[in-house]
């Protein structure tokens, strides 16, 4: 009689554990979207990177994607970042795609650049990198490695 009591609370015990680390998860995350300006950016690649991504400026989350979709005109993939009120980005900031580690979530990064005049909500972000894949660096290592030996015979 006694067992089946001892059972169902270490059953209880185990899905409370059980929601805390899925909470925790989720909370740790950091895909929570960030309410704020809307500013524009045109990649020719994104590598992966989804809506709710982060937006960091020196590792610092200041944003996230709000949004992304094929621009039928160019067929580039049009992002819409949504940044933090409080950060007023240059007109010439670069936005870049960076990855965590080698295997890592990909994010937006920016580099905000010296000019006085200030990005608005709805402004784009001209100065754009595109995201270089593991592959992408390779082939241009090689391509290097190998134009640089024909040079020099």
């Amino acid at each position: 009689m006694r067992k089946p009591v001892i059972e169902s609370i270490m059953g209880a015990v185990v899905l409370l554990v059980a929601a805390y680390f899925l909470v925790f998860a989720y909370t740790s995350s950091h895909q929570s979207q960030v309410d704020g300006y809307h500013v524009k950016a045109n990649f020719l690649k994104v590598g992966g990177l989804r809506v709710g991504s982060d937006v960091r400026i020196s590792g610092i989350k200041v944003g996230s994607v709000a949004d992304e979709r094929l621009d039928q005109d160019t067929y580039e993939a049009a992002l819409t970042l949504s940044i933090r009120p409080d950060i007023r980005l240059p007109v010439d900031t670069v936005a870049s795609i960076a990855t965590q580690g080698l295997m890592g979530d990909k994010y937006i990064r920016l580099e905000p650049g010296s000019m006085a005049d200030r990005l608005n909500d709805g402004d784009a972000i001209k100065n754009t990198r595109d995201y270089k894949s593991l592959e992408d660096t390779v082939g241009e290592f090689i391509f290097l490695a190998t134009g640089s030996n024909e040079g020099s015979r």
